[in-house]
């Protein structure tokens, strides 16, 4: 099986090391580039094209967040895990919104980092335990978003749950007896309907609405 290709955008030096090492050290993971702030990153991520991107968000220039919106735009299948110090959920939804797939925080352990490298990869949500406890308290707005999952098809609505239920686009695909391709394109159509530019967000839209 072909390693995971990641690249680091950690403006700390000593730490994007340690997460080069550690990502490196694993025989799931190949670290393909590393940029020190968000110019580096907008100008080397996009010509490595790497599977997920580690993406701090305190950088010198640009914020993580910006950052991962503009390649999210270019690279709409590389997958987003943001590292960071920052727990409060202005900054975890920002993220999320920005594309984000998976959020984490520097304390993280190595395995669990290496760990969460993997889940991303695979269509999974990866969170820091704390950071999934404050995007299940924030289920507080379930009739704007019951509104949003109404203008679904069905099918889409079909899609959506199956994410929900945590399965990866070519489990989706197979389970729905179609190409990966169409399922990507469903998925796009839903994230313009939700207003939202990743799995999680959506995910999150679908759950707001059945608390209704």
């Amino acid at each position: 099986m072909n390693a995971i290709t990641v690249a680091i955008v950690e403006d700390n030096a000593a730490v994007c090391a340690s997460l080069e090492k550690m990502i490196n050290a694993s025989d799931r993971c190949r670290c393909v580039g590393t940029s020190r702030n968000g110019a580096q990153a907008l100008q080397a991520i996009p010509k490595h094209r790497p599977d997920v991107v580690i993406m701090d968000i305190n950088l010198p220039d640009l914020t993580g967040i910006e950052c991962t919106t503009r390649l999210k735009t270019q690279l709409p299948r590389t997958q987003f895990l943001v590292l960071t110090v920052y727990n409060d959920s202005r900054q975890i939804f920002r993220a999320l919104e920005a594309g984000a797939s998976g959020y984490l925080l520097k304390r993280s352990t190595p395995e669990a980092i290496v760990q969460a490298v993997c889940d991303v990869h695979a269509g999974g949500s990866p969170m820091s335990a704390e950071i999934a406890r404050q995007v299940v308290q924030s289920f507080q707005r379930p009739a704007a978003a019951a509104n949003e999952i109404a203008a679904l098809t069905p099918r889409e609505m079909e899609i959506l749950r199956l994410v929900t239920e945590g399965l990866a686009t070519k489990e989706i695909a197979d389970r729905s007896g179609v190409s990966y391709t169409t399922i990507c394109t469903h998925l796009g159509h839903i994230y313009g309907k939700l207003h939202v530019h990743s799995r999680t967000a959506a995910a999150a839209k679908y759950l707001q609405a059945e608390k209704r």
